[in-house]
């Protein structure tokens, strides 16, 4: 006889911040491609490029050597920029976290941004606390995406194996990141298109509208 094959479980649902939670990514396109027409106009189009990247990437890779000193000035202008931002939910995301705690499954954000820029969206939505079970930032980190080092970090938090956890990216940082982190990788459509994402994610999506539990769960499980 064959053993029956039971379904994984779902412990843990890891979101990425930034075109996973928010539709930010077009106000970060302004504010970069603001920094990246003044200090590398020979570069067009660098702003889509650096996406998914932390600040300490785009810093060591672009704003290094006789631009090092411009990292301070760059800086206060994103915090500035980040305090003013809208900070809108992605669509249906509240309805499917409710969905997911319905089911017990565990919810954290895993993000490349800093405590500074979290200040930012605890005051545009001071609820944020009680979507998620745990928010782990950049500082929570030792190494940045697509290094599987802070969804790893992630599923310890609540004790989960990778294979029980699901990762929500947009970018393809993001998305290698799940991936190495050996985790099902459901990928977003706000940044990059679907054709763009599918090689790097098992589910893709262009907003939470009509996704649900049990949506997730029947891919999850194939």
């Amino acid at each position: 006889m064959h053993p029956i094959m039971e379904d994984k479980q779902l412990k843990a649902a890891l979101f990425d911040l930034d075109g996973v939670v928010f539709d930010t990514e077009p106000q970060y396109s302004v504010f970069w491609g603001s920094q990246c027409r003044q200090y590398h106009p020979e570069h067009p189009g660098l702003e889509h490029e650096i996406k998914g990247s932390t600040l300490q990437q785009i810093y060591d890779r672009w704003w290094s050597g006789p631009l090092e000193s411009e990292r301070e000035n760059v800086t206060k202008r994103l915090d500035e920029f980040e305090a003013q931002m809208d900070y809108v939910y992605i669509n249906g995301l509240e309805a499917f976290i409710a969905d997911l705690h319905r089911h017990g499954v565990k919810t954290a954000v895993v993000t490349s941004s800093n405590i500074p820029k979290m200040q930012s969206v605890y005051r545009a939505h001071p609820e944020f606390h009680t979507l998620f079970d745990a928010i782990l930032t950049s500082e929570d980190f030792a190494e940045s995406k697509p290094s599987p080092d802070c969804y790893l970090r992630g599923a310890a938090r609540f004790g989960a194996d990778p294979s029980e956890c699901v990762v929500l990216e947009d970018s393809f940082n993001g998305l290698k990141s799940g991936r190495a982190a050996g985790m099902f990788v459901v990928g977003l459509a706000t940044t990059n298109s679907v054709d763009a994402i599918k090689p790097l994610s098992d589910k893709q999506i262009s907003d939470y509208d009509g996704f649900t539990y049990d949506a997730l769960i029947q891919e999850f499980n194939v």
